[in-house]
């Protein structure tokens, strides 16, 4: 039982901590205004255009690409419409009317999400990603880091493949985001909560409350729980005392007997 009494003092030290972490990091992401964390508020949709009257035929399109064609979609971009022409060499842009390439380098990203920005502050700086970062982590790269010089850092991801707008980040985000980590433990990637780490502390948890439980009754004395126990008893005693005169007539019986 000493034992028990110290692992348990210092499981609850340790495991206390974290409690505590959980019990903060659930209320801010809670307390956070959803609508903020996603920065939908800061993306417009995206503008209705005329299609062209006459684009570019199946027969020009499979010309101007030169390869055999998975898929083809039209689709608006910004002020104009293209189409998005896949094959087995990855995914290209065609001006819908002329056919003329279309690529997503800097300056388009720039002009694609200014477009879809709600705000009027000005780019504050555009940067390519090619590899998985906290912010891109749940988008298809390569992507346009576009952000705005705004209060709260509102930044666009806009694809630089498709020239779509995939996602938007703000400082909402990154401190949700945060608490996010703290709460599920995944202090690198961010995403999994089925990882050793919570799954030890989960288990080191379930030992505590069973630990706590055992001391907590071992602690017990009859009078703590006196004001439970002696209507019992004295319920039980009042069965007793009514039993006997019954049990006591057959016992008389035979004696005479």
């Amino acid at each position: 039982m000493l034992l028990i009494r110290w692992l348990h003092k210092w499981f609850g030290l340790v495991l206390g901590l974290q409690f505590l972490l959980w019990a903060v990091s659930g209320a801010v992401m809670a307390l956070l205004d959803h609508h903020e964390v996603s920065a939908e508020r800061a993306v417009l949709p995206v503008a209705q255009i005329a299609a062209p009257a006459e684009p570019l035929s199946l027969a020009r399109i499979v010309e101007r690409v030169g390869a055999p064609i998975l898929k083809l979609q039209l689709k608006p971009l910004f002020d104009t419409y293209v189409y998005e022409v896949t094959t087995a060499a990855g995914v290209q842009l065609l001006d819908a009317a002329s056919g003329a390439p279309i690529p997503i380098d800097a300056a388009k990203a720039k002009t694609l999400a200014v477009a879809r920005y709600s705000g009027a502050e000005p780019v504050r700086s555009v940067d390519r990603v090619d590899r998985p970062t906290l912010e891109t982590r749940d988008v298809s790269l390569p992507v346009w880091r576009v952000e705005f010089a705004d209060k709260d850092r509102n930044t666009l991801l806009v694809s630089a493949t498709t020239g779509e707008v995939l996602g938007a980040k703000n400082d909402t985000w990154r401190l949700w985001d945060i608490a996010w980590m703290l709460h599920i433990m995944d202090y690198q990637e961010r995403q999994s909560f089925n990882h050793p780490l919570i799954i030890t502390v989960a288990c080191g948890a379930a030992w505590l409350a069973l630990s706590g439980l055992i001391l907590l009754f071992r602690s017990f004395r009859r009078s703590d729980v006196s004001w439970l126990l002696d209507p019992w008893d004295a319920f039980a005693a009042r069965r007793r005392r009514a039993r006997a005169p019954a049990e006591a007539a057959p016992k008389a019986a035979r004696d005479v007997s």
